[in-house]
Parts: structure tokens; sequence; C-alpha cells
């Protein structure tokens, strides 16, 4: 009996689990740094300069709006409170394209070509 026991002893090992989770922690960590550095940090930077690229709007930046309505800036009617006036997301902007004026929020518009029309190499 002793010889069964010794030659059944190493199936027994590999049967049982060995409990330990520190590989796959550290496997689960490396996949979501991975994810964050390659996926969602970049998209946060880019969100940051196309908000920051719509606060600084002015007249005569050239634009495209989510409709796909290319036009240049000839009016805008920033958001009033107590303080003053504050660039939102929500301020209205003129465009004129072609013969026509559409009133546009700032929000909606997906990039600026800048002055002339000519494209930022940071949009």
């Amino acid at each position: 009996m002793t010889v069964f026991t010794i030659a059944g002893f190493p199936l027994l090992q590999a049967a049982t689990p060995t409990g330990s989770l520190t590989p796959f922690l550290f496997q689960l960590a490396a996949i979501s740094a991975i994810i964050y550095f390659f996926m969602i940090r970049p998209q946060q930077k880019q969100r940051k300069q196309h908000e920051e690229r719509l606060k600084n709007l002015k007249r005569g930046d050239h634009v495209v709006t989510a409709g796909g309505i290319v036009g240049e800036i000839v009016h805008m009617k920033e958001a009033t409170t107590d303080g003053g006036p504050t660039k939102t997301m929500d301020d209205h902007i003129t465009i004129k394209s072609a013969e026509s004026r559409l009133i546009v929020e700032r929000g909606r518009i997906t990039r600026v070509m800048g002055d002339g029309g000519t494209t930022n190499p940071a949009a």
C-alpha cells in the first residue's frame, strides 16, 4: 500500500490548486495599466485639447459642425452669470456658410480649422 501512495502522490498534488492569486492579480494589474495608458489616457488628453480649442474660438475662425457644415465664425454670444460672461459649451455661435448664417452651440463644433480655412495641425 505504501508503493501506491508514493506513486499516486504527484497526481494528488497536480489535482489540488496552488491557492496563490499573486500571478493572476499581477496579470490583471498589467492589463489594466495597458488599457489605461493606451486607450483611456490618450482619449482624455484629446478631449481636453478639443475643449481648449473650443474655448479659444474667435471671429474669423473656420469651423466644422457636427452636421458637417463648414463655415466662418461671425458672432459669438457667451452666456452671462453674476460674475460676467463665461465660456460654456452652450454658448451660441453664429457661423456664415456660403450665403446663409447659422446659429450653433459651441459644443456642436467638431473641428477648428483656424483662420482662412487651413487645417490646424493640433486639431
